[in-house]
């Protein structure tokens, strides 16, 4: 039988879930209180009404996926930092903000994936090389760098990789080796692979869809194989770490788990799938908020 794994990131102190529900999730990043979109909240909301109400900002979602905008309820600044200690003791610093894309720089669940990852590094005196594909603001990247990792940090979104490195001088960790890419995923392992490079960590958080900065279309139920067939040809021979996350897809994580399974193939080792979720401070209900696969040794 397959087991599905549960996973949270308790050790939040510049986060939390306040209350869910009504297809609405009502969060703190820092000091501020947002109210976003959750479809999956199908039950009542636990706090009362004047709770939500105080919240600094709404996102009003319109008919497309992403799309809506921001209604700013109290004076928010342009940006703010938030925190994050891994169990291994480094501090992350990071900037927060909101977004046209409902988001605000950082997705708290994965925190759980960034000490998973910075543990296995620090475990190793021999310098690891870790690849991030979609790479975002890059705390995943810090998280390795922060722990002995060489970090090659990829994004097609220029915007992106521009507020990682701000992350990056936040952090303190100006000195470590990263190195902030633009590129299409695909089109780059494609290439390392010619190149004969090779990685010790792997970490591939695609979206849904997406365009290369090339106008390079990603669909991830396509473009997802080809994808892993090309990562698992730059894997150095004795790799430390695979970590898949997708967000917003109708997909088991049993299904991602059986994708990495097939990529990992002769490396022995195993793989974890399931679920990254939140847990509120108000019931305590647990709010999925993304499907994962990690392979290990």
């Amino acid at each position: 039988m397959t087991q599905i794994t549960l996973l949270d990131s308790p050790n939040w102190k510049d986060y939390a879930l306040l209350d869910s529900g009504n297809g609405l999730k009502l969060e703190r990043f820092g000091p501020y209180t947002f109210v976003r979109p959750e479809a999956q909240a199908m039950w009542s909301p636990t706090l009362p009404g004047e709770d939500w109400a105080v919240a600094d900002a709404v996102f009003q979602p319109t008919g497309e996926e992403s799309g809506g905008h921001w209604n700013i309820k109290r004076k928010l600044p342009d940006q703010w930092e938030m925190h994050y200690q891994l169990t291994s003791g480094a501090m992350l610093r990071f900037i927060a903000m909101t977004t046209p894309g409902r988001h605000l720089g950082v997705f708290p669940e994965v925190a759980a994936h960034w000490d998973w990852m910075a543990e296995r590094i620090s475990q190793n005196e021999k310098q690891k090389k870790v690849l991030n594909l979609f790479g975002y603001t890059g705390l995943a990247t810090l998280a390795c760098a922060a722990t002995g990792a060489q970090v090659t940090h990829v994004d097609a979104s220029k915007k992106s990789v521009e507020w990682a490195r701000k992350n990056q001088a936040l952090s303190g960790l100006a000195d470590k080796p990263i190195r902030w890419l633009v590129d299409d995923a695909l089109k780059f392992v494609q290439r390392e692979a010619r190149r004969g490079a090779r990685y010790d960590g792997i970490i591939l958080d695609p979206p849904k869809f997406g365009r290369g900065p090339k106008g390079e279309v990603w669909e991830v139920y396509k473009s997802l194989p080809r994808l892993l067939d090309a990562c698992r040809e730059i894997l150095s021979p004795k790799p430390l770490f695979v970590v898949l996350t997708i967000y917003a897809v109708q997909a088991s994580a049993i299904h991602a788990g059986q994708a990495l399974t097939d990529m990992m193939k002769g490396f022995g080792g195993g793989v974890e799938q399931g679920e990254l979720v939140t847990r509120e401070r108000s019931a305590g209900r647990l709010l999925s908020q993304a499907v994962y696969a990690r392979w290990g040794k």
